[in-house]
């Protein structure tokens, strides 16, 4: 499975954002569900003002229940094919 450009680069864009200490964990509501969630941001500044760029909200949860490992190359449904 390839990453995509646009994953990538929000990735690199977060870990410059932790190497400069402009994290931040925000409490938001989910827009269409209203819960609360908890949203990892990049905090930046724009003629004075803070900017808040949302990255994703953290995983309710056991995490390990909400996401699978990527397939092996060449997998299709659990079962290599042949």
């Amino acid at each position: 499975m390839s990453i995509p450009h646009h994953a990538r680069a929000n990735f690199n864009t977060l870990l410059r954002a932790a190497e400069d200490g402009s994290l931040a964990l925000m409490e938001c509501t989910d827009a269409v569900t209203c819960e609360p969630r908890y949203v990892i941001c990049a905090v930046g500044r724009d003629d004075g003002d803070y900017v808040f760029t949302p990255f994703g909200h953290l995983a309710d949860g056991n995490p390990y229940d909400a996401y699978r490992p990527p397939k092996p190359s060449g997998e299709i449904n659990g079962a290599a094919p042949g």
